[in-house]
């Protein structure tokens, strides 16, 4: 039997409806194994979204048991994608909403874990941070992009006035009120989104907890080179100082209204 096939068969957690979300670009050869290991007893519905892929990775998505999958037939970029996830994962009624990588890099066995942390009230929002402890370089991280790791996350929590350990995982959880109640839409559609959003959650001083995850990088697995990964750096460091001005006063972003 396929892994989803029983998926309505299959009861809410806490009375929330968990719905896992995968951004794809290209994840054919990763995909199977990832979803094979999200665990269908407390996970609801799955939706990938395929970012224009070259590869056959919708097509897979729906022969491997994915109900709902959403295909971009123009690239529109990371953030593009998370903002075609979300919605859908919203209009279906997601209490408790997981952005997971198809990309094999970030364990699914994390997800219980992350559910029961919202499910159960503790906290709205869950990173797997790869910095807690040292998984990140024992799982491979080139050492440039832990150290660039490390100065954004320092600079960004002075400039926002948090504490995280990093704001740089691809792996996080959320409830419904917070999907709700930031305007994620209006962000970027680069990787930049990832670092508004949080921007947007502590500015709705929606509280974060982080958990441990081990992460491997391998060569199936995406990441940005070396050049976007400077684009990518000095977007933050623009999101970061945004965020620092409208705290103070000095700014009204459109980006911080209530959506």
């Amino acid at each position: 039997m396929l892994h989803g096939t029983n998926v309505l068969a299959k009861r809410m957690y806490n009375n929330k409806k968990v719905i896992v979300v995968l951004p794809a670009y290209n994840a054919a050869l990763t995909l199977e194994k990832t979803y094979k290991e999200i665990p269908f007893d407390i996970v609801d519905e799955v939706i990938l979204c395929d970012d224009a892929s070259s590869d056959d990775t919708a097509v897979l998505a729906k022969s491997i048991g994915i109900k709902h999958v959403i295909v971009h037939e123009k690239n529109k970029g990371y953030g593009g994608n998370q903002k075609s996830l979300y919605n859908k994962a919203l209009e279906l009624g997601g209490d408790v909403v997981i952005m997971l990588h198809p990309d094999y890099q970030y364990t699914p066995q994390l997800i219980p874990v992350m559910v029961h942390i919202i499910a159960d009230g503790l906290y709205p929002v869950v990173l797997a941070s790869r910095i807690l402890g040292k998984g990140a370089l024992h799982g491979g991280m080139p050492l440039y992009k832990y150290i660039a790791n490390r100065l954004l996350t320092f600079t960004q929590n002075v400039l926002v006035n948090h504490k995280l350990s990093e704001y740089h995982t691809g792996y996080r959880a959320f409830g419904r009120e917070v999907l709700m109640g930031i305007n994620y839409n209006s962000n970027s559609d680069d990787f930049v989104f990832d670092n508004e959003m949080l921007s947007q959650i502590i500015y709705g001083g929606y509280e974060i907890a982080e958990v441990t995850c081990p992460t491997k990088y391998f060569e199936e697995a995406s990441s940005i080179n070396f050049k976007r990964s400077v684009k990518y750096g000095l977007g933050v460091l623009r999101v970061s100082f945004n965020h620092f001005l409208q705290r103070i006063g000095l700014l009204k972003l459109d980006m911080y209204k209530k959506p």
